[in-house]
C-alpha cells in the first residue's frame, strides 16, 4: 500500500479484521445453505449489519487505498478479471448459487472508473499548468490535482449523500431522505425474464425482474461509497503522524496486505471444509 516507512498499519490491520469476519459470514451461509444446519438467526436483521459492515469496510478501505496505488487502473482490471473467474467456478459448481456482479467485479469496475477519471483530470490540469508556465516563465497555476483537493470534505459530503440517496436503487426507488422516488419500472424489467436479462441495467443498479447472485454490488450505490473512502483519506490526511494510524497487529495487518489472495482462496476452501463436516 506504501513504503515501509509511511505506511499506515492501521488501515491493513482494519483490513485483516474485515476479512476474518467476512470469512466467518461466508462460513455460516456455507453451513446454512450448503449443509442445511438449522441457524434461524442467519438472515435475520442482525446478520444483514454484520453482512453490511463487512462490505461498506472493504469498499471505503479500498477508495481510500486508491491514493496509494502506482497504476489503479491496472490494478482494477487484475480485480476485475478476479471477479469473472469467481463467476465463473460459481456457475459451475454452486449453479443454484451463483456470483454474477459481486464484490470484486464491482471493485476492479469502480478502480478503473476513478482511476482513469483521476488520470484524465490530472493530465488536463497539468497541461493547463504546462501553458500557463510557459507564458509566465514559471508554473503558477493552482494545484488541481484530484488527490490534492484543497477542500475534500465537500467530495466526502456530497459522496455520502449520494451513497444515502441511491442505496435503496436495487429495489426500484431513491431515498430523499424526507420521501422516497419511485423509479420507472421500465427500467427494472418484467417477471419472468432471464436471469441475465438486460445485464449492464443490473450491473449499473438497476436489478432486473428475475435476477439473482448470491453476492451483487452493483456500480450505484456502491460507487459513492468508494469514491467517500478516497475523499476520507484527503480529509484526514494531516493526522496520519498519529499513533492510531499505525497500530500494527502482524498477523491481522498480514491478512489484511494479501487479503485480494486470501478472498480467492477462502471460499473453495470453507467450501472443502463444509462437505467434510
Amino acid at each position: 500500500m506504501q513504503t515501509h516507512k509511511s505506511r499506515l498499519e492501521t488501515i491493513d490491520t482494519i483490513r485483516g479484521i474485515t476479512l476474518i469476519s467476512m470469512i466467518l459470514y461466508h462460513f455460516c451461509w456455507d453451513l446454512k445453505y450448503i449443509k442445511g444446519l438449522n441457524m434461524p438467526w442467519y438472515g435475520t436483521f442482525g446478520s444483514y449489519l454484520w453482512q453490511q459492515s463487512i462490505c461498506w469496510s472493504f469498499i471505503l478501505i479500498s477508495g481510500f487505498c486508491m491514493h496509494f496505488a502506482r497504476k489503479p487502473i491496472r490494478n482494477g482490471v487484475l480485480v476485475f478479471l478476479c471477479g469473472i473467474i469467481i463467476t465463473c467456478v460459481t456457475v459451475l459448481v454452486l449453479p443454484d448459487a451463483p456470483v454474477y456482479f459481486g464484490v470484486l467485479t464491482f471493485l476492479g469496475s469502480a478502480m478503473i472508473l476513478l482511476g482513469a477519471v483521476i488520470s484524465l483530470y490530472n493530465k488536463i490540469n497539468s497541461t493547463g499548468n504546462a501553458g500557463l508556465s510557459g507564458i509566465n516563465g514559471k508554473s503558477n497555476g493552482p494545484d488541481l490535482s484530484v488527490a490534492n483537493l484543497k477542500d475534500p470534505l465537500w467530495g466526502l459530503f456530497i459522496s455520502v449523500v449520494l451513497f444515502a440517496i441511491t442505496k435503496p436503487i436495487n429495489r426500484g426507488f431513491l431515498n430523499l431522505f424526507v420521501s422516497n422516488i419511485a423509479l420507472p419500472d421500465t427500467l427494472y424489467g418484467q417477471v419472468g425474464q432471464d436471469v441475465l436479462h438486460n445485464s449492464y441495467l443490473t450491473y449499473l443498479g438497476f436489478m432486473q425482474n428475475g435476477f439473482y447472485s448470491s453476492d451483487y454490488f452493483s456500480l450505484m450505490p456502491w460507487i459513492f461509497l468508494f469514491i467517500a473512502g478516497y475523499f476520507l483519506h484527503s480529509v484526514i490526511k494531516k493526522k496520519f503522524g498519529l499513533g492510531i494510524f499505525h497500530i500494527n497487529i502482524k498477523p491481522l495487518s498480514w491478512i489484511g496486505r494479501h487479503s485480494l489472495i486470501i478472498y480467492m482462496l477462502h471460499q473453495p476452501v470453507l467450501y472443502g471444509i463444509t462437505m467434510i463436516l
